[in-house]
């Protein structure tokens, strides 16, 4: 009997295939507009993984012509200080995007400081103007790991319609704007979460599962229906007993192989693709900012 495995959702590839079509975006257009598309992450402290994702970001930014205002604050700044400095860049007509590094030192709050950015310029899509666009269905700027989902599933062409979808997390980053999404493409949504009675009973119904809890192996073979779509959001750092660590999901990817028929990857997964969607949301604003002036008749 054939051992089955299922079919890997290659976001890394995917995230190769958008940059290229960004980079041919900001080509044709920056010579209308003027100025290439700018996005300013801000990052405070030393905190080694904050310092990889921001280096990664402004990599990506450099590969497909995004100019980078990135600004690094040591841990002692204020909340008053990085205000103004996101009003100051609210006001910045060459920055498109301006997304905060979390987590922040625990004396700055991360909430206020994320309602400062003004919505047309949430690149990470987390403001609550832009969440209740997402509710509402209106244009907007969209999270970017739950839409690098979307995208995912779409280009592998997996319908939504009509099927049981479960969500497994409630975050505000993730699991709550994933549900609204795949509700917008007709899925019937469960969120499942720390709390619910019999987890396993929950998610072997589910024909699309996404686990976004942030707990390593919570999601095992035997709570999968045979034949459902698995996309792995966690990404959990773990210590083996010869002391080296390395990156692994919210599933037992080894075991879910062989009964999903998609199964994303971690890392190369999802990953990739929440990088990709916050440039594609940074020259999204780009694009209608430029439309409004006047200076681009944008679709």
């Amino acid at each position: 009997m054939e051992t089955k495995t299922a079919k890997i959702l290659d976001g890394k590839t995917l995230a190769e295939k958008i940059y290229k079509e960004l980079t041919a975006q900001i080509t044709e257009s920056q010579a209308k507009i003027g100025r290439p598309p700018g996005l300013a992450v801000l990052m405070v402290g030393d905190n080694p993984a904050s310092a990889a994702y921001v280096g990664n970001k402004e990599k990506a930014c450099a590969k497909v012509g995004i100019a980078s205002f990135g600004k690094h604050f040591p841990t002692e700044t204020s909340q008053t200080e990085l205000e103004d400095v996101i009003a100051a860049l609210n006001q910045d007509e060459q920055v498109d995007g301006i997304l905060v590094q979390l987590p922040l030192p625990p004396h700055l709050d991360a909430v206020k400081l994320l309602h400062q950015i003004e919505p047309d310029k949430d690149a990470d899509g987390l403001h609550p103007v832009n969440l209740g666009r997402l509710v509402r269905g209106e244009r907007g700027l969209r999270s970017c790991t739950p839409a690098g989902v979307m995208r995912l599933l779409a280009e592998y062409e997996i319908s939504l319609r009509g099927k049981q979808a479960v969500v497994v997390g409630r975050s505000i980053l993730v699991g709550k704007p994933m549900a609204l999404m795949l509700l917008e493409a007709d899925a019937t949504v469960t969120i499942a979460h720390s709390r619910s009675q019999d987890l396993k009973s929950i998610t072997q119904n589910a024909d699309v599962l996404i686990a976004a809890a942030g707990l390593p192996g919570l999601i095992t073979a035997d709570m999968v229906k045979p034949g459902a779509v698995v996309v792995d959001v966690g990404i959990n750092r773990v210590t083996a007993a010869n002391g080296k660590s390395r990156l692994v999901g919210d599933i037992d990817f080894a075991s879910i192989a062989g009964v999903a028929d998609y199964i994303t990857p971690v890392p190369g997964g999802i990953g990739p693709m929440t990088v990709a969607l916050l440039l594609q949301n940074t020259v999204a604003s780009y694009l209608q900012t430029a439309k409004e002036k006047g200076v681009l008749n944008v679709k």
